[in-house]
């Protein structure tokens, strides 16, 4: 599960961003999960509660953004939906696509005392 691996991370930045910001505690914790991240969001709200016991953001609220999967189709130059990295374009067909949405893995915002 490395879910508990990124939930460790997050929590290592919010410890190296209270020093340099001076905060003492993490009330709320933004993070945006892509659908082609590769990460279970049930099992990271877990994780993040495990992994937040005992530390600055003990008790915080993690608030999940998922985003869809999106990718150009340089054949048609359209933006088409994907669910999968390697998908064929919706409308045409072609492959490959490049993704422009859909791959985030990243702390948003944060609310701290």
């Amino acid at each position: 599960m490395h879910e508990m691996s990124i939930c460790e991370g997050i929590i290592q930045v919010l410890q190296d961003q209270a020093v340099s910001q001076h905060y003492r505690r993490v009330n709320t914790v933004c993070i945006e999960v892509g659908a082609l991240a590769m990460v279970e969001v049930d099992a990271l709200r877990f994780c993040f509660e495990a992994v937040a016991r005992d530390s600055l953001a003990q008790g915080a609220r993690l608030d999940i953004i998922e985003l869809s999967g999106q990718a150009w189709c340089q054949q048609c130059a359209k933006t088409v939906a994907i669910t999968q990295r390697y998908d064929a374009c919706a409308e045409c067909g072609y492959l490959p696509l490049q993704i422009t949405q859909g791959d985030e893995l990243r702390i948003k915002e944060l609310e701290v005392e």
